[in-house]
């Protein structure tokens, strides 16, 4: 340890969730966020000298920080990271040497939506579906944004948890109806496998507005998500019967996520769709789609409760959870 971390502000770390376009990072101490700032990608050669260039904004110099913990967009493993859709590459050594960190801890962005359902209070979780979960059970996170996110979350020995990510967001589209298989056939034709993600996600809901008006001889009114759930806000009867046919297709999805991982300790939703239309969600079929099935199924789901996480940044308190839980194993 140099000078510089004996005399550092004790517990206080830098956490990071960086995506494709933006790279969101914040200070962690004691369970909290703070000084948040955005920085573009593009705008930085390397993910070092975004975070140098956080440091420099707010003010705090390099010895503060002897741990980070980054969540990043794409499949996390042991060795570097290579970032999908910008130029950053995280070289782990290479990266730890330079900021002269005693700790750095990579999980996947959608690991630290999970994570953070550990400690989320109350207010930032609107119950959608009333349940009774169970303590000792799993737990699903599943969130339909640019794509769709899906992990679980599984209590240990000792208090602990343990995130198992996956992309569960390309299973197979569920076809429960006339009309779905319609709309699947039309996907297949476009794209081959018909993922649960080629609906529910940003483009997924686009997809669905524009079949559907080809299958009703609906002139479309609008092209992206954005204008979809706009107008559907607005009182347009056939947009908001797009936006209901993807809450639908969401709770079946969910369900079958949920009887897959035994997510009897409830599900979280969480993504940029869901909370934007919160209201119109909890109006939705979805709480009694989400369970309505088979006669062994159906009762398995009964008492399975499902939020809504509303935090404005799930990502990067997720990963200051990550990264104390780390720092207590010892990992």
């Amino acid at each position: 340890m140099n000078d510089n971390q004996q005399n550092a502000p004790a517990g206080l770390a830098l956490v990071g969730d960086i995506g494709g376009t933006n790279a969101r990072f914040a200070l962690w101490r004691g369970g909290r966020l703070d000084a948040i700032e955005v920085l573009a990608c593009a705008d930085y050669p390397r993910i070092e000298d975004a975070a140098r260039e956080y440091l420099r904004r707010i003010d705090r110099p390099l010895g503060d920080i002897h741990s980070v913990c980054l969540a990043c967009a794409g499949p996390v493993g042991e060795g570097d990271f290579r970032f999908t859709n910008n130029h950053w590459v995280i070289d782990r050594q290479k990266f730890r040497a330079e900021l002269g960190l005693s700790h750095l801890l990579l999980v996947n962005d959608f690991s630290s939506m999970a994570w953070a359902t550990v400690s989320l209070d109350a207010k930032h979780l609107v119950c959608v579906r009333e349940g009774t979960p169970q303590k000792d059970r799993a737990r699903l996170i599943i969130g339909p944004g640019t794509g769709l996110g899906v992990s679980s979350l599984l209590p240990t020995a000792g208090g602990g948890w343990e995130v198992l990510p996956c992309e569960g967001g390309h299973v197979d589209l569920p076809v429960t109806s006339e009309r779905d298989f319609a709309i699947w056939q039309q996907l297949r034709e476009l794209h081959g496998h018909v993922s649960a993600e080629r609906v529910l996600c940003g483009r997924g809901l686009e997809n669905l507005y524009r079949i559907s008006c080809g299958i009703d001889g609906v002139q479309p009114k609008c092209a992206s998500a954005a204008e979809i759930g706009e107008l559907a806000m607005a009182g347009d009867p056939y947009a908001d019967k797009v936006l209901e046919h993807f809450f639908l297709w969401l709770a079946r999805v969910a369900g079958n996520a949920a009887l897959t991982v035994g997510a009897l300790g409830g599900v979280y939703i969480t993504g940029g769709i869901v909370p934007r239309f919160l209201d119109r969600f909890r109006q939705s079929g979805f709480a009694e789609a989400f369970a309505t099935r088979g006669k062994t199924s159906g009762p398995y789901l009964a008492q399975v409760p499902v939020w809504v996480m509303t935090a404005e940044h799930p990502g990067l308190f997720g990963a200051g959870v990550a990264l104390e839980q780390a720092l207590k194993s010892g990992r």
